[in-house]
């Protein structure tokens, strides 16, 4: 498959490349400038807020947004993604927005929640929150459980819907190795069209 990666410098962005190549599918990285984290991976230089950014996106089978979302405009990057001939946009997403238990209240909205993530989550959460109004199912929201950092690509982990994922011992994680293994999962076999899903050990 032909898969755009954009924000693909990043943590994760980095980590969906290398997944994506070591399946043989041929990926372009597409950033405002390039960097020597990418290795051989087919660069493009652009930016998703450009007027023409749909170019840079056309002529793939997935999009991958990695992008932070405070001070953002996502949904001009969604609109360039939906002028572009691209079927589909996956976007890296965050945890905050996932309930806290089943039926209670988002990670965001419960007492303690630091104010400091907020800047960034919100802004998160408004994005997946528009996209759901929409009812398009062109879309897929993968959320990270509530620690993402490096780590083994294990390829063992359990896939969730709106809720927090824990371990035996309470704890909600995932390394970006293996948040890149789901990723890269559904870009393959699409299960999870036009809604969020997370993913956690």
């Amino acid at each position: 498959m032909k898969i755009a990666v954009v924000g693909a410098t990043g943590n994760v962005g980095q980590r969906l490349c290398a997944e994506a190549l070591s399946r043989g599918h041929e990926v372009t990285a597409i950033a405002r400038k390039e960097s020597d984290v990418l290795g051989s991976v087919k660069f493009v230089k652009a930016d998703v807020l450009d007027d023409d950014a749909e170019k840079a996106l056309s002529g793939h089978d997935a999009v991958i947004y990695s992008l932070r979302f405070n001070g953002f405009d996502f949904d001009k990057a969604i609109a360039a993604f939906r002028a572009s001939d691209a079927p589909r946009l996956l976007i890296v997403g965050g945890a905050a927005s996932l309930n806290a238990e089943p039926g209670g209240p988002a990670l965001i909205d419960t007492p303690g929640f630091p104010e400091e993530v907020k800047t960034e989550a919100e802004p998160a959460r408004q994005v997946l929150n528009r996209l759901k109004a929409e009812g398009a199912s062109d879309w897929t929201f993968l959320s990270p459980s509530i620690m993402i950092g490096p780590g083994e690509r294990t390829g063992k982990f359990r896939l969730g819907k709106d809720e927090v994922l824990k371990d035996a011992e309470g704890n909600s994680r995932i390394s970006y190795e293996d948040f890149a293994v789901a990723m890269i999962d559904e870009v393959e076999t699409p299960r999870h069209r036009g809604e969020r899903f997370t993913v956690g050990y």
